[in-house]
């Protein structure tokens, strides 16, 4: 029996890139019953991307571009998903590079274990400059992104979320679609919803994808910030919090005011902020040591990105539950 597998590539401005990402789909190693459609969903690319994929499709004849004219995170999930006749989806970003084993172990997944309802695997970077060295391998660690998340994983189990997944049709039917009101958090509430409907998110350990990280510290402190701010809008919208690792950094946060205001005549306040600084100096140590990074750079990265994701999560609370606001344009604003 033929299984059918759409592959959706999300993208935008990416002629760097979407050679190698679409020639590594077609280079997997899938038994022969599978059938490979890839369709790239791009934001109306104005650097050549759409010219390169328009030369591709002559060695790869089931590659199709589709235009997303809202150039929208969500928007380019759905119109992948709704763009051919499937059995199963894969979803990949432009800047991901799948291992030659990725696409078949998500589908044995899908097929062995009926409570498995999405499957991803394991993030190997790749850096475009010395900035995005340093905030992946900042990111990469449980201080940087919390213990549970999918980056700091190195064994394959159950999970919250995974990056580049697969789902099989049924999910679709079940649930609905990527929200298109979220520019941030997409995948989380998507995932969220899996959850709640009875089924579980599997991560791989024993497949890959290379992701080419391009960093600066202004792009990173939008895109944490919001992650927050998002963040807030999807636990709204379920009327609970998806996961407990996202209070820590406005609690945070929060303390850290409390500790400005108040911890000149209470000295007892500042304990909290001399462990956490400590904690991060004895990392970014070790990191640099191991790495050959700067320390002062590691230490920035772990600042912004505590600090920038709490701020966006209180203002987030700020809007979304104090003012009953809509989500701000100027959040709608990517960070790339």
């Amino acid at each position: 029996m033929m299984k059918r597998i759409s592959v959706v590539v999300i993208c935008r401005n990416e002629v760097r890139n979407i050679q190698e990402c679409i020639e590594a789909i077609y280079a997997s190693e899938v038994e022969d019953n599978v059938q490979l459609n890839v369709f790239i969903v791009d934001g109306m690319s104005d650097d050549g991307t759409r010219e390169k994929i328009a030369a591709l499709r002559a060695d790869f004849p089931t590659l199709r571009i589709i235009d997303n004219v809202e150039q929208l995170t969500p928007y380019a999930f759905n119109l992948g998903i709704h763009a051919a006749d499937y059995d199963y989806i894969q979803i990949v970003g432009a800047r991901h590079i799948l291992s030659a084993n990725y696409v078949q172990k998500c589908l044995d997944k899908l097929d062995s274990d009926s409570s498995a309802w999405c499957v991803g695997g394991r993030i190997e970077n790749e850096y475009l400059n010395e900035n995005g060295k340093v905030i992946a391998t900042a990111m990469g660690t449980p201080l940087g992104m919390g213990i549970g998340n999918f980056r700091t994983l190195n064994a394959s189990g159950y999970i919250d979320t995974v990056t580049s997944p697969m789902y099989p049709r049924f999910v679709f039917e079940k649930i609905g679609y990527f929200d298109e009101d979220l520019i941030r958090n997409q995948d989380d509430d998507f995932n969220f919803r899996v959850s709640k409907a009875g089924g579980k998110i599997y991560f791989e350990n024993d497949i890959q994808l290379t992701y080419y990280v391009r960093g600066t510290y202004p792009g990173l402190w939008r895109q944490f910030f919001q992650y927050g701010y998002w963040k807030v809008f999807v636990n709204k919208k379920h009327k609970a919090v998806t996961t407990m690792r996202q209070l820590v950094p406005p609690a945070f946060v929060g303390y850290l005011l409390l500790a400005f205001l108040f911890s000149w005549f209470l000295p007892v306040l500042a304990l909290p902020l001399l462990f956490y600084l400590g904690l991060v100096a004895c990392v970014s140590f070790i990191l640099s040591a191991k790495e050959k990074l700067p320390i002062s750079e590691l230490i920035l990265t772990f600042f912004i990105l505590h600090v920038s994701y709490g701020l966006g999560y209180l203002k987030g609370i700020w809007e979304f539950l104090l003012l009953k606001k809509k989500p701000s344009n100027k959040q709608k604003r990517l960070s790339r």
